[in-house]
């Protein structure tokens, strides 16, 4: 039997309020079961946007806490660590959607040489793209190599890509210019990254004044503005916006700013998490949420999974050599670690560059 481990668990009402308890894996399996332990796992804003909308998308449902508490959800490795699964043997590495916690049951199902999918009963209502896990052996897009990069970027740009496509199928709905806010999160760094490549598209990322630097650094943007100069800007240019952020100020300024020239407006993320606003009557483009999963179903029955998988491995690796001039990875290991840079990313205060790889 595995040693005892921690859940990390953070109080759904307060964000603020975390805390890590003892775990205990299950003595037994069910046929089919099988228990992972986890090895390490990523941690951005990203999750901090699974955790505010926690309630609102489900996120809380994918791995069950005590009573309001919630254990936010992440991406990384794990082994597995005993199996009832004849497909599936101890010490095989798997990537996927995983708790901050030592130890997680899944029950594969569809199984394929290089993935497969759990079909816990308590995750079949949610979200079809959260249940898939990747199998490092059979994975041709996987290098051991580059397993921090893939924890901490692979399902951000995955996110990138979906919505970079998306515009692009909709030829940016007439637009001749894309604004990014929270142009130095890592979601907004592979749209812009994506969109630069096609002709014809301006890329404007939108940041604080401490991130300015970095974001015109990185390269991937044709200008980079602060916040407060969104009105420097050519109102009379066609634009295109999506927002990290979620802060209703800055929705509120672009929209005033762009009326019918917004053709079209999208939320993403929501790393400005506590200045969040519902805004009515925008001019121009009605808001959008762009919810990555609804975009995957649909590309998948337009492309074949292995047509998507294909697809998105070839951005992946047309992404990751630029990756390495600006990414710097932090690990962490233990419970003062995660806390430590749970509260970092929470409050807004972890520098663009930097990238989180935790392990209890």
């Amino acid at each position: 039997m595995p040693d005892k481990g921690l859940d990390f668990l953070v109080a759904r009402k307060d964000l603020r309020q975390c805390k890590c308890v003892e775990a205990v894996p299950p003595e037994t399996l069910e046929a089919g079961e099988v228990l992972l332990r986890v090895d390490r796992f990523a941690f951005s804003a990203n999750n901090v946007s699974y955790a505010v909308f926690g309630e609102a998308m489900h996120y809380w449902d994918f791995f069950p806490a005590p009573t309001g508490w919630g254990r936010v959800p992440v991406w990384g490795f794990a082994q597995v660590a005993r199996s009832r699964h004849p497909e599936l043997h101890e010490n095989e590495r798997l990537y996927g959607y995983l708790p901050m916690s030592t130890f997680l049951v899944v029950r594969p199902d569809e199984i394929a040489p290089d993935r497969f999918t759990d079909a816990a009963a308590h995750r079949k209502p949610l979200p079809e793209a959260y249940q898939r896990y990747r199998r490092c052996a059979g994975d041709p897009a996987y290098r051991a190599e580059y397993e921090n990069q893939q924890a901490i970027l692979w399902p951000l740009y995955y996110t990138s890509f979906l919505a970079e496509d998306f515009l692009a199928e909709n030829r940016l709905f007439g637009a001749k210019q894309a604004l990014i806010a929270s142009a130095s999160s890592k979601t907004a760094l592979g749209v812009a990254f994506l969109l630069k490549r096609r002709a014809g598209c301006e890329v404007v990322g939108l940041t604080s004044a401490r991130n300015r630097t970095f974001c015109e650094n990185v390269g991937y943007y044709d200008r980079v503005l602060t916040y407060e100069h969104v009105d420097s800007l050519n109102a009379s240019v066609p634009t295109v916006f999506v927002d990290m952020a979620g802060e209703g100020r800055l929705l509120h300024a672009v929209h005033h700013h762009f009326h019918e020239n917004m053709k079209y407006s999208c939320i993403i993320g929501a790393t400005h998490w506590e200045n969040r606003s519902t805004q009515h009557a925008l001019p121009g483009a009605k808001l959008q949420f762009f919810f990555a999963p609804t975009r995957v179903v649909q590309r998948r029955k337009d492309w074949g999974i292995e047509g998507f998988e294909r697809r998105y491995a070839e951005a992946w690796a047309a992404f990751l050599p630029s990756v390495n001039r600006w990414l710097k990875v932090i690990e962490g290991h233990g419970p003062a670690a995660i806390e430590a840079a749970y509260r970092e990313v929470l409050e807004g205060k972890s520098r663009p560059e930097l990238g989180h790889i935790l392990s209890l």
